[in-house]
């Protein structure tokens, strides 16, 4: 067997620059090889060098994966990105934050950036819960389901209370479960009494009304 230094004599191309019969050379770039890492010297004199791959991967993705993205703190990005939302569709601040910080923003500057909107009143969470429970009378819907589109709107609860309670004050699901009622009364003609009545139940519950205004409403239409 040969030792690092007499290999390196014979078989000067290993490393590029040693120089035949240069003894000081071949003597320096042995040690150098004999101080390498075992994979390094597997890999100059013919070894596998596959382990010392999986060793620097390995190294490369630990240090990934303790660097997330940190969250986006450009303010005026943040506030472009939500004034595009609220061209696309209305949204309470509580749906519009969620939205914003799904999108990476750093949940201090979205919070700066609502504030801002509102109070320039380009958001405004009364006027927008007002609207949802206009659309869900049209829907006829009762006070519980209003209640239950608000919050998943992301409407905040006491304000969703408080828009349902004068709703409900001024006859707006009264309302609501007569029209649901007259609706399934033309619907199930020619039926016998009790399928009406069960079908408008279900439905009456369905849209979350007031079982006392659903049985006026059933005594009345579905006779």
């Amino acid at each position: 067997m040969i030792d690092a230094a007499e290999f390196l004599q014979r078989n000067p191309a290993v490393l590029g620059h040693a120089v035949p019969g240069n003894a000081g050379t071949a003597e320096a770039e042995a040690s150098a090889v004999s101080s390498a890492p075992d994979c390094l010297r597997h890999s100059l004199f013919g070894g596998a060098s596959e382990r010392c791959h999986r060793s620097a991967s390995a190294g490369g993705a630990s240090a990934d994966a303790q660097a997330p993205n940190a969250p986006n703190e450009d303010e005026d990005a943040c506030r472009e990105a939500a004034l595009r939302l609220l061209d696309a569709a209305p949204r309470s601040s509580g749906a519009l934050r969620d939205r914003l910080v799904g999108k990476g923003y750093a949940e201090d500057v979205a919070d700066r950036v609502i504030a801002r909107l509102i109070e320039v009143r380009l958001l405004d969470d009364r006027e927008y819960a007002e609207s949802v429970v206009r659309i869900c009378a049209n829907r006829m819907m009762g006070r519980r389901g209003a209640a239950m589109e608000l919050a998943r709107k992301g409407v905040d609860r006491m304000l969703a209370s408080q828009v349902t309670e004068e709703a409900e004050q001024n006859g707006v699901f009264e309302e609501a479960a007569w029209e649901l009622g007259r609706s399934v009364a033309r619907k199930t003609q020619g039926l016998d009494r009790q399928v009406r009545q069960r079908r408008f139940w279900a439905a009456g519950g369905r849209k979350g009304h007031n079982p006392a205004i659903l049985r006026e409403v059933a005594a009345e239409l579905l006779r």
